[in-house]
C-alpha cells in the first residue's frame, strides 16, 4: 500500500513539474520572440532574446529530461519520441511569434502611408525596398507575405502600414493573424512536452528499482 502510495505522489509530482517546465519553455519561447517588435526591444537584445526564442528553450524542451535521467548509464538512455513535438514547435514559436509581434506592433504605432519601391529582390523570396512618396525610407524592407508580390516592381506604388522606430516589418494591411496556429503550436508543445517529461522520469526511476 505504501509503494502504491509513493508512486502515485512520484507520478503527480513529476506531472506538475515537467507541466511547469513545458510552459516555461514555450512560453519563453513565444513571449521573447513577440515583445522584441512591439516594446521595442533594442536591436542587440532582440536578437539575445531571439536566440533563445528559436534556439535554447527548444533545444532545452529536449534536452533538459534527457539530462535529467542521472540513474541511467548515458550508454543506456533513450530519448520519448514526444519530446521531438516541443522541439520543433518551439522552433515554430519563435518565428511565427515574431511576425504576430510584429503584427501588434504596427496595429498599435503603425503609420499608413503611400510608399514607392526603391528595389525589389527576387532572389530567394520577396524583398522591396520602400521610400514614402516624401522621401523617407522606411526599414525594414517589405516581405513576400506582406506585400513584395512577383508582379511588384521598382517604382511601383504602394500603401502599406510602417513600424516609424524602424523594428517591425512593413505590410500592406493585408496580413492574416496567426493567433490559431500560434495556440495550436502552444498547446501541442506543453501537452507532448509533459508527456515525454513524465515518460523519461518513469525510466529513471524503473532503471533505480530494476
Amino acid at each position: 500500500m505504501a509503494d502504491v502510495i509513493s508512486r502515485d505522489r512520484a507520478a503527480r509530482s513529476d506531472l506538475v513539474r515537467w507541466l511547469a517546465f513545458s510552459l516555461l519553455c514555450a512560453g519563453g519561447s513565444l513571449g521573447l520572440a513577440w515583445l522584441g517588435p512591439v516594446v521595442p526591444l533594442p536591436t542587440v537584445v532582440r536578437g539575445v532574446g531571439g536566440l533563445f526564442a528559436i534556439l535554447i528553450l527548444p533545444l532545452a524542451s529536449l534536452l533538459v529530461p534527457v539530462l535529467l535521467l542521472r540513474r541511467v548509464p548515458r550508454r543506456k538512455r533513450k530519448v520519448a519520441w514526444q519530446l521531438i513535438v516541443p522541439l520543433i514547435a518551439g522552433v515554430a514559436l519563435g518565428i511565427f511569434g515574431a511576425g504576430a509581434g510584429g503584427t501588434a506592433a504596427l496595429a498599435d504605432r503603425g503609420v499608413s502611408a503611400d510608399a514607392v519601391v526603391v528595389s525589389a529582390d527576387y532572389s530567394s523570396t520577396n524583398h522591396c525596398e520602400l521610400r514614402t512618396v516624401d522621401g523617407q525610407d522606411i526599414s525594414p524592407s517589405l516581405s513576400e507575405s506582406d506585400g513584395c508580390r512577383d508582379s511588384t516592381s521598382k517604382g511601383d506604388e504602394l500603401r502599406v502600414r510602417y513600424d516609424p522606430e524602424g523594428v517591425a516589418s512593413p505590410d500592406d494591411g493585408r496580413t492574416g493573424s496567426n493567433g490559431v496556429l500560434l495556440a495550436t503550436l502552444f498547446g501541442a508543445a506543453v501537452a507532448m512536452g509533459t508527456w515525454g517529461g513524465v515518460r523519461q522520469s518513469r525510466w529513471d526511476r524503473a532503471h533505480d528499482g530494476a
